[in-house]
C-alpha cells in the first residue's frame, strides 16, 4: 500500500527536482556501492515521483510523490516527519493534500452515527453552544448556564479552548456542577445532553486526567490537538475506557496552514489527519463567519469527515441567520456550533437557542428571513442584531 500526497510549489521552483528530492530525501536517502547487497530492502522504501503539472495561469505547479506505507508506523505523528519533517524547512512548498489507504490511522469510536444515537436525534442538524464568557467564570456560573440552554432544548455544550483546569473554575468542579444539570434534563425530559469539557495538561497526566473525567461522569471530551499533538489524540481514541465522542479544536491551525506557499492546506490538517486521527467530530471555520476562510477549503473539509463518519462543525461567527445557508452547504449531516450567536442573544442564551430550531424549521420550509417576514420572537430578534 502507499500513500501519496500533493506538494503545491510556487512560480520559479523547479517542481521535479524539489519533488525528486523530497522522494528520496523524506525516505531511504541515498546509497552507494557499500549497501549494493541491500538493495531490494532499500528500494522498497524509496518514494516515487508520479506526476508533476503546471497551471499556466498561476504559474503554480503540483507534483505528487508516492511514500511506501511500511515507512510509517500507521498514525499520524510518523507520517508528518515522513511526508514533510525536514523539508518543511527548505523553502517554499504546500501540502495541499495527501491520500491514505482507508485502513491507515483510526477511525471515530462514535462518530455521526454514534453522537446521533447518544443523543437520540436523527432528523435535523444538532445545535452546540460555547460557555461564553471564555475566562472568569466559576463552576457554579457554567452550572447556571447551561441549565439555561438545556431548558431550550440545546444539543451539546463545549468549554471555550481557552478555557483550561484553572483555580476559578477547575476542571472537575466544572464538570461536578454541570453533570448535575446533565442529569436534571436526562430525568425530566428523557434527552442527553452532551458537555464537551476541555482537556489539559501535560502529556504525562493527560490520560489518566481523561480516564478520571470519563469515570466522573464526563460523556463527551474537547481536545486541542495541534497544540496538545495527534499522539495524544490517538491515544484517546485508542483508550478502551475512554468511551466518549473527542470533538477536535482546530486551534493554531492558521500556524500550519494559512501561508499560501508554507505548511499545509487546512483540508490536509482538519480533514484528512483529523479523520484519520480517529477525531468524532471537528471545528472548523466556516467561510460565513467570523474568520476569514476559503468556501472550496471547508467544502474539502466537510466532504473527507464524512467519508469516515466525523461530524463537520462548521463554527466561528455562526448565528441564526447563517442557517438557510449552512443547510445548502451541509444538509442535515452538521453540527451548529455557536458561542455569542447564542449566549449574546438580547434576550438571553435560552432565546439564542429557540432562534436556532426556529430557524432550522424556516429553512426547512424554504421560508424568507427578510426581517419583514420574520414573525416578533427569538429569531426575529437574532436577525435583526446579527442579519441573514
Amino acid at each position: 500500500m502507499t500513500i501519496e500526497v500533493d506538494y503545491r510549489f510556487p512560480p520559479g521552483v523547479d517542481p521535479y527536482k524539489q519533488a525528486k528530492i523530497i522522494a528520496v530525501g523524506q525516505t531511504v536517502g541515498t546509497w552507494d556501492a557499500r549497501f549494493a547487497h541491500r538493495e531490494k530492502a532499500l528500494r522498497s522504501h524509496l518514494g516515487e515521483v508520479l506526476s508533476v503539472r503546471t497551471d499556466p495561469q498561476t504559474g503554480c505547479s503540483i507534483a505528487t510523490v508516492c511514500f511506501p506505507e511500511a515507512n510509517v508506523e500507521n498514525d499520524i505523528s510518523s507520517l508528518l516527519v515522513m511526508i514533510f519533517g525536514k523539508y518543511s524547512m527548505a523553502g517554499a512548498a504546500k501540502i495541499v493534500a495527501v491520500r491514505l489507504p482507508q485502513n491507515y490511522g483510526l477511525r471515530p469510536k462514535l462518530g455521526i452515527a454514534g453522537i446521533r444515537e447518544r443523543l437520540g436525534v436523527y432528523d435535523r442538524p444538532l445545535i452546540m453552544a460555547i460557555f461564553k464568557p471564555a475566562l472568569g467564570l466559576s463552576a457554579t456560573d457554567h452550572a447556571a448556564i447551561l441549565a439555561e440552554v438545556a431548558d431550550a432544548g440545546l444539543d451539546i455544550i463545549k468549554d471555550d479552548e481557552i478555557l483550561g483546569d484553572l483555580d476559578i473554575a477547575p476542571t472537575l468542579q466544572r464538570l461536578d456542577a454541570c453533570r448535575e444539570v446533565i442529569e436534571r434534563v436526562k430525568q425530566k425530559t428523557g434527552r442527553t445532553l452532551l458537555y464537551a469539557i476541555n482537556l489539559t495538561g501535560r502529556a504525562d497526566t493527560l490520560l489518566e486526567k481523561a480516564r478520571l473525567l470519563v469515570r466522573q461522569g464526563a460523556n463527551a471530551l474537547l481536545l486541542n490537538v495541534l497544540c496538545y499533538g495527534f499522539s495524544v489524540l490517538e491515544a484517546l481514541v485508542a483508550d478502551a475506557e475512554i468511551q466518549v465522542p473527542i470533538f477536535a479544536h482546530p486551534a493554531f491551525a492558521g500556524a500550519i496552514c494559512a501561508a499560501s506557499d508554507h505548511g499545509m492546506a487546512y483540508s490536509v490538517i482538519l480533514g484528512t489527519l483529523m479523520a484519520h486521527g480517529g477525531a468524532d467530530a471537528v471545528l472548523y471555520p466556516a467561510h460565513y463567519g467570523s474568520l476569514p476562510f476559503d468556501a472550496s477549503e471547508e467544502g474539502r473539509i466537510r466532504n473527507i469527515l464524512r467519508e469516515r463518519n466525523v461530524f463537520p462543525v462548521p463554527s466561528a461567527g455562526i448565528h441564526p441567520g447563517i442557517v438557510p445557508k449552512a443547510l445548502a452547504d451541509y444538509g442535515q449531516q452538521v453540527i451548529l456550533n455557536a458561542g455569542t450567536g447564542i449566549m449574546e442573544h438580547p434576550d438571553g442564551a435560552a432565546a439564542g437557542v429557540t432562534a436556532f430550531f426556529e430557524a432550522l424549521e424556516r429553512a426547512t420550509k424554504g421560508e424568507s428571513f427578510a426581517l419583514e417576514a420574520l414573525p416578533p420572537g427569538p429569531l426575529r430578534r437574532a436577525v435583526e442584531k446579527w442579519g441573514s
